[in-house]
């Protein structure tokens, strides 16, 4: 009994962390503790610790005072919803969370489980970085991490949720990984900070500011999902397990749904405006094709002219990208092209079906896209479409003009199913575009004894003959037009019928995409 009183004891005292005192620290920014947070993330009494027991060996400066079980970050499985989960969770009240060589090789140990065992990894974020104490060994237990990252990505999901500090080399483990959550007002993450900032170029700014939630939300893109608080942040984790499968060899869970499969939208109808330059809300569109109308939205703040989100079809994931009119007309840009073409090989790495919905008129012009690199951004698109090889249905509601009606995964670009509204308009460049450039036209318009009449009579002879899905259907790159009403039914259909698709690429190593 004295050993098993030992044994409880050395649990009790190793669950406690860093003591009350820092408990009560994190407690006072609005943190949960390590232990807390993995408590919602579980099934509740599923989570099983590992290596609670490891502690660091460093016999520097003042280390040996400094020993601590579990060596600041608490590692172990269990399930969420049911399925198995593997995580790890760094304890800022034990050492700032730091890492260091024992602290690395624990999360090194529960990488390599879930990657045996074909299982998500989420792992929670909250460290002062590397231990200066241990030198290079915490430097090398980075490096074992990015690895793992690396090798695991496209097999099992991995997913990374910065509930505090993340900085300096700390941040590209999380970067590697298939997402990123943040919490608002209590994560930051960034390479240098503030002070490191102004010493070496003068630029003040704030922590927040310069890697909190909003920001990289909104600004770099680097994240894809923010929380209020840590609880809220890690139920949309939860919710976000949901949609996909554990691993690259399986298909996602499918979901009892009482969401008609066949059900009709008649308000699909009239939702085009009549007038091409007019904007409407892509969102209300991918509402209405929803389960229930329910969406979980992927980099809602980044790149707003593209939408990327899960949805569910008959109970079935389905991975959405979308132009939005709303923003900058939805034209593809360089934001534009990154997200959506990241999110192009999430999906198609883990079996999600994808649909396209296309309203796109071009892609940005500018001087600032065109140096930036937008045929190099916008070709990641096109590759990682053609690269694809998950069911992929396109449908065209409006505008589909010029490489974006490629870049948006036309036929030749591996969509199995191209469905068109007869809202849709396919071709080379808009009508007004093409009477200022076909020879041809302009030379009537010119001879013309009434310039503006003659060219409103070219403008309206090309809309009837190629701003119009018609064109591109008599030649078979749209599969059918079909009546808005029936989106939803003719959608699950089309996944219905691909749910047998075999295809496959030709050997080799890797391609080279265009980064």
């Amino acid at each position: 009994m004295d050993k098993l009183e030992q044994l409880r004891g050395f649990k009790a005292e190793i669950a406690r962390g860093g003591g009350e005192k820092k408990i009560e620290g994190q407690h006072a920014k609005g943190k949960l503790t390590a232990r807390e947070r993995l408590d919602i993330l579980f099934d509740k009494d599923s989570f099983v610790e590992i290596d609670t027991f490891v502690s660091h060996r460093c016999p520097n400066f003042d280390m040996p005072e400094k020993k601590f079980h579990g060596d600041g970050v608490v590692t172990g499985y269990g399930t969420v919803d049911g399925r198995l989960v593997f995580a790890f969770a760094q304890d800022f009240t034990v050492i700032g969370g730091s890492l260091g060589e024992y602290h690395a090789e624990k999360i090194v140990k529960v990488q390599g489980m879930a990657l045996k065992m074909g299982a998500p990894i989420v792992g929670l974020n909250d460290s002062g970085g590397a231990r200066v104490e241990e030198g290079v060994n915490a430097l090398s237990g980075f490096a074992k991490i990015f690895k793992n990252n690396t090798i695991s990505s496209g097999v099992i999901p991995q997913i990374s949720v910065i509930m505090g500090p993340c900085a300096g080399g700390a941040v590209y483990s999380p970067a590697i990984t298939d997402f990123i959550f943040m919490v608002d007002k209590t994560s930051q993450m960034f390479i240098t900070g503030p002070q490191v900032i102004k010493t070496v170029t003068g630029e003040e700014v704030s922590a927040e500011d310069l890697g909190g939630a909003l920001s990289n939300n909104t600004k770099s893109g680097n994240a894809h999902f923010m929380g209020s608080n840590d609880e809220e942040t890690l139920m949309k984790v939860k919710e976000l397990l949901s949609y996909f499968p554990s691993n690259n060899m399986e298909t996602p869970p499918v979901y009892p749904s009482n969401d008609d499969p066949n059900r009709l939208i008649p308000e699909f109808n009239t939702i085009i405006p009549d007038n091409p330059n007019k904007a409407y809300d892509m969102y209300e569109i991918i509402k209405g094709l929803a389960d229930d109308g329910v969406i979980l939205d992927v980099a809602k703040h980044f790149a707003k002219n593209i939408i990327t989100c899960f949805i569910r079809m008959d109970g079935q994931t389905v991975g959405v990208i979308a132009n939005q009119p709303r923003h900058e007309a939805g034209c593809l840009g360089i934001n534009a092209s990154d997200k959506a073409a990241r999110f192009v090989r999430r999906c198609d790495a883990f079996n999600i079906p994808m649909l396209t919905l296309e309203d796109v008129p071009g892609f940005l012009p500018g001087t600032d896209q065109e140096w930036g690199g937008i045929i190099r951004h916008g070709a990641k698109l096109l590759y990682a479409y053609c690269e694809a090889t998950v069911p992929m249905v396109t449908m065209i509601l409006r505008k589909a003009y010029g490489g974006a009606y490629i870049g948006m995964c036309n036929k030749e670009l591996g969509s199995d199913m191209v469905l068109a509204w007869p809202t849709a308009q396919v071709a080379v460049m808009g009508a007004s575009g093409a009477a200022n450039i076909i020879s041809s036209v302009k030379k009537e318009i010119k001879e013309s004894d009434d310039p503006v009449a003659k060219t409103k009579e070219k403008i309206e002879e090309y809309e009837e003959k190629f701003n119009n899905p018609y064109r591109a259907a008599e030649m078979g790159y749209v599969d059918d037009v079909i009546e808005p009403a029936t989106a939803r039914k003719r959608v699950i259909s089309a996944f219905d019928m691909l749910a047998t698709k075999k295809s496959s690429l030709p050997s080799k190593k890797h391609g080279n995409i265009p980064l």
